[in-house]
């Protein structure tokens, strides 16, 4: 056997050995890449999983707001029509009280409202101011209410009156649109209570 065959063997060796060294990294370094590639797809997994659950919460949060704002832009809408349409009521029975007959039935009326305003402000020794077109059927009541006596001042209104106890400490305003005023949030409530449902 001479030299340059056991160089020869030598080398073979060397580069079996380097061979095997080479294909056991390959195969380590295959097998932790399909290792870390399992865990990946796990993790991938479940990352998909929780953006897809966050994707369904998130379409079903929006949906809703949709729907929320949906029905509040409806409620709105609803109760703009009902606005208006008490503030056309409204209209028409200023209208009617404007041009209504000043016959018993108003007067009527009229001796009520003086009765009450006694009865509220706990005198009967009051001032009467009303309208210019209320002021004879006014004058021609109050001689049933001992000491009242009406104003030659006039008030701007649809009629009524407006009272005031003779010392000046107390008054009430008892006219038409007093009482339309102090009677519409009612009938606004009453009405949209009954459109509410």
């Amino acid at each position: 056997m001479g030299v340059d065959s056991a160089l020869e063997r030598t080398v073979e060796k060397i580069l079996q050995n380097t061979e095997q060294q080479i294909v056991s990294s390959l195969k380590e370094a295959l097998k932790s890449s399909q290792t870390t590639l399992a865990n990946s797809q796990i993790t991938l997994e479940q990352e998909y999983d929780k953006i897809l659950a966050e994707g369904k919460k998130e379409a079903e949060k929006l949906e809703k707001q949709i729907i929320g704002n949906a029905d509040l832009d409806s409620r709105n809408k609803q109760l703009l029509l009902v606005e208006e349409s008490i503030e056309k009521v409204f209209e028409k029975a200023i209208a009617k009280l404007q041009s209504a007959d000043r016959g018993s039935d108003y007067s009527k009326l009229i001796s009520s409202l003086l009765q009450e305003s006694i009865d509220t402000i706990g005198t009967s020794e009051i001032i009467v101011q009303t309208n210019s077109k209320d002021k004879s059927v006014v004058q021609s009541l109050l001689s049933k209410f001992p000491g009242a006596t009406l104003s030659s001042d006039t008030i701007e209104c649809l009629g009524g009156i407006h009272v005031q106890s003779k010392d000046g400490t107390m008054k009430f305003d008892n006219t038409i649109d007093a009482r339309l005023d102090r009677l519409k949030p009612l009938i606004r409530k009453d009405i949209a209570s009954k459109f509410g449902r």
